[in-house]
């Protein structure tokens, strides 16, 4: 049987976050795609394989489990360079959208072309198989859509041919997967903030309290009511409401305001996260202040994000804090913090490390999937890890 390789995938609204086999490989794209041409025109096309390739991702996909199949698409930054980029549409479904999977299979096959794992074939094809943990957001999760977007995945043989691509032009990966585990992403959560990379318990106190987390993302927001260490299926909500609406309304408000186009939803972010010159934009070479729009635009989103937390706390009043995650959580934190002082004075955190949060649900999955497979092996195998496990 050929070696499988794990692969734990957090396709985000805002980008796509992986780490692969035994977190040696980690891969960030922006969640931005765009339809082009097998040609597309390079400027030195003599020194294509000095560029970064993750910074010129031209591909074509092939699997059954598209709508548009045997497309060519840039993705990730080389997309964001285009007019006619596309990224998640707001009331959109992440598992039913070729975006989701066009991502999916990019981060793979560049991982198998990357690294030592496995070798080209033929006509310098590869043949890889990957262990696969990934989520869905809890919505859809309730709506058991993780059962058909794991099947699309599970028994078809996905194709990825790079093609101006540096380093990596011509070649071709065969991506199967052995195993397919799709989980909630608020339960995701949950395994993160009480597990690390060794599935060594870190946060015991956490363990049997209920607790809440709120993942806002770029398209939705799941409230997870965790109890006796699982997700309350019927007390979980999810919602149609991220901040991806707000952000394109800030983007549109600059454009008509100064006359600036950025790119993507992803400068609006940077725009409004970064250290330096945060709320600043450059006109003209003028350097200026957007803090008006951005200010109100992210005020009245966080107003509504509060009152889901309002009033999915008031009908689990036993719970003892909650937890924002999400990219869309270090976007709204500070409105946040301010309106829970001013009003209710619930108990609530957040990750400092903006780093930490980004990778939250990367991170979970490679723990879930690496316990499954630890929980699947021959027992003479993994005696010795089980007892030291207990030990611990």
């Amino acid at each position: 049987m050929a070696k499988s390789r794990i692969a734990a995938v957090d396709v985000g609204n805002d980008a796509l976050k992986a780490n692969f086999g035994k977190m040696e490989s980690s891969i960030y794209i922006p969640n931005v795609i765009a339809r082009d041409i097998e040609d597309r025109p390079v400027i030195g096309i003599e020194d294509l394989d000095e560029k970064e390739p993750l910074d010129n991702l031209h591909i074509r996909v092939h699997s059954p489990a598209l709508e548009e199949n045997n497309a060519i698409y840039r993705v990730g930054n080389l997309a964001t360079k285009t007019n006619n980029s596309t990224e998640l549409d707001p009331g959109s479904s992440k598992s039913e959208a070729d975006q989701t999977l066009i991502m999916l299979f990019a981060s793979i096959a560049f991982d198998a072309v990357s690294g030592e794992t496995f070798r080209p074939g033929k006509n310098d094809v590869i043949d890889a198989n990957y262990t696969l943990g990934t989520g869905l957001p809890l919505r859809e999760v309730k709506e058991g859509k993780d059962v058909g977007y794991r099947s699309q995945l599970l028994g078809s043989v996905h194709q990825v041919e790079f093609l101006v691509t540096p380093k990596h032009q011509g070649k071709k990966v065969n991506i199967k997967f052995d195993e397919v585990k799709v989980y909630p992403e608020g339960f995701a959560a949950y395994v993160n903030l009480i597990m690390d990379n060794d599935l060594n318990v870190i946060n015991k106190d956490l363990i049997d309290k209920q607790i809440l987390i709120q993942d806002i993302g770029g398209l939705s927001t799941d409230i997870a009511v965790i109890r006796n260490r699982n997700v309350d299926d019927d007390k979980a909500q999810g919602f149609h409401l991220g901040v991806a609406e707000s952000l394109e309304e800030i983007r549109e408000e600059i454009r008509t305001k100064h006359g600036v186009e950025l790119d993507s939803r992803r400068d609006v972010v940077d725009i409004i996260t970064r250290k330096n010159d945060r709320h600043h934009i450059m006109v003209k070479g003028s350097r200026t202040n957007v803090h008006d729009i951005t200010d109100r635009i992210l005020l009245e989103l966080a107003k509504k994000e509060y009152r889901y937390l309002r009033n999915v706390w008031q009908k689990n009043s036993q719970s003892e804090i909650c937890y924002f995650v999400g990219g869309g959580s270090a976007v709204l934190k500070d409105y946040l913090k301010a309106l829970n002082n001013k009003l209710d004075g619930f108990n609530i955190d957040f990750f400092e490390d903006e780093n930490e949060s980004i990778w939250m649900m990367a991170n979970a999955y490679y723990k879930l999937i690496t316990q499954l497979i630890g929980e699947s092996a021959p027992k003479e195998e993994t005696k010795g890890k089980t007892a030291a496990s207990k030990e611990k």
